[in-house]
C-alpha cells in the first residue's frame, strides 16, 4: 500500500497596501492571502494572484516565488503553515484538479467580484474564475483531511485557518533565500495599463456571469 503523502496550506501576512487596508477591516487579522504548496522547502506556492506586483488587475493561476512576498525593504514574511495528510486517492484528485487549471490557465479568470464581496455574500461562483481562497478551499475539500461543513467557494482565509487549526505544521517568518526571482514581477506598470486590464477582467466576468455559473470542480 502506498503511503500517505501530505499537502501544504501556506497563509501568507502579504506586504501590499490591499492587505494592509483587509487588516484593517477585519481587525487586524494578519494573513491576507493563501496558497498551496506541495513539498516542505516552500519555495513553490501554487495560488490565484496578481502576475505582476504593480498590476492588481493581471491575475489568474500563479506558481510564485517567496521573493512575490519579501521585496523592497521587506525581507522576510510571515508564513502560517498546514499539513494536511491525504492518501493516494486525494493525491490524485488534487494533481488532476491543480494540472488541469495550470494546462487550461488562459481560460481561468481571477474571480475578483467573489473575493471584494466575502465580507457580506461569502462567496459564489463564476464560470472558470478563481482567487486565492477558492482555489486552496478547494484543495482542501479534494484532500479528504477535513470534511467542509458549506461549500468550498464559500470558505474566507480566516475560517480556513480555524478549520485547519488541528494540522498546524509550523508559523514563523520565512526570508527569500534558496528562490529564483519571478521574471518581471516588479516591473512598474503604467496607470494607462492597469485600466485596460481592470476593464479587460471585468468584462469577461460580466460576460461569464450573464451566462450563469457552475461549479468547474465537478467536471474533472
Amino acid at each position: 500500500m502506498k503511503k500517505d503523502s501530505y499537502i501544504y496550506i501556506v497563509l501568507v501576512k502579504a506586504h501590499t497596501g490591499l492587505a494592509r487596508v483587509a487588516r484593517v477591516l477585519t481587525g487586524g487579522y494578519e494573513y491576507s492571502h493563501i496558497a498551496v504548496c506541495r513539498e516542505d522547502r516552500f519555495v513553490d506556492f501554487i495560488t490565484f494572484s496578481r502576475r505582476r506586483h504593480y498590476a492588481p488587475f493581471d491575475a489568474g493561476f500563479m506558481h510564485e516565488t517567496r521573493d512575490c512576498y519579501c521585496f523592497g525593504k521587506y525581507d522576510r514574511v510571515k508564513l502560517k503553515i498546514f499539513k494536511l495528510p491525504v492518501d493516494w486517492q486525494g493525491e490524485r484528485k488534487i494533481n488532476r484538479f491543480i494540472s488541469h487549471v495550470e494546462q487550461h490557465q488562459e481560460h481561468y479568470l481571477f474571480n475578483l467580484y467573489a473575493m471584494l464581496t466575502m465580507p457580506f455574500l461569502h462567496g459564489f461562483v463564476i464560470d472558470g474564475a478563481h482567487n486565492c481562497m477558492s482555489f486552496a478551499a478547494k484543495v482542501v475539500e479534494l484532500s479528504g483531511a477535513v470534511r467542509l461543513a458549506k461549500p468550498y467557494y464559500r470558505y474566507s482565509i480566516r475560517e480556513l485557518d480555524e478549520l485547519l487549526k488541528p494540522y498546524l505544521y509550523t508559523e514563523r517568518y520565512f526570508g527569500d533565500k534558496e528562490t529564483l526571482a519571478t521574471q518581471r514581477y516588479m516591473d512598474k506598470v503604467p496607470l494607462g495599463e492597469n485600466i485596460r486590464m481592470f476593464l479587460c477582467l471585468n468584462g469577461k466576468l460580466l460576460r461569464r456571469m450573464m451566462k450563469g455559473g457552475c461549479d468547474e470542480g465537478s467536471h474533472i
